[in-house]
């Protein structure tokens, strides 16, 4: 089954990928932090306080939540994940962007021409539609589609 959503493209581009939803506000710093302090390969969620999304991978991934929460270093932790090729292919949020995410995303553009596709604004139907291992298509204009099983 297909859903379709239209939200507002804070940092437009053309992305497929696969799901991780957290529907609860995600926390940059515990999730990202120890993975890409350790060098890892691959970012995997280490907030165990977040049970949605906790030891999913992150990296590549299309990240659907409601908003970000947590550290003011949260933008830079994100930023850091870009500059090393480790972010989140997308964020899609259901509410408005916080200024978290934001700071996070800007940077990643501006100081490492790193695109994080980040679109705000698709609604409670939007994360509700959503599944972890879902595939999630977002378009430049802010369309996101989610294909469920």
């Amino acid at each position: 089954m297909r859903k379709t959503f239209k939200g507002r493209p804070v940092v437009p581009g053309a992305v497929r990928g696969e799901a991780v939803v957290s529907r609860q506000g995600f926390n940059i710093l515990a999730s990202m932090q120890r993975d890409l302090m350790g060098k890892k390969a691959e970012v995997r969620c280490s907030d165990q306080n977040n049970p949605d999304a906790f030891g999913r991978a992150l990296s590549g991934r299309v990240l659907c939540l409601p908003r970000t929460i947590g550290s003011t270093t949260g933008g830079m932790v994100l930023q850091a994940a870009a500059a090393l090729g480790k972010a989140p292919a997308a964020l899609l949020f259901s509410e408005p962007i916080d200024s978290l995410a934001a700071g996070g995303v800007i940077l990643a553009k501006v100081w490492n021409g790193r695109d994080i596709v980040t679109v705000d604004g698709l609604g409670d139907e939007f994360l509700a539609a959503a599944s972890n291992g879902c595939a999630v298509s977002v378009s430049p204009d802010g369309e996101v589609t989610v294909e469920t099983a």
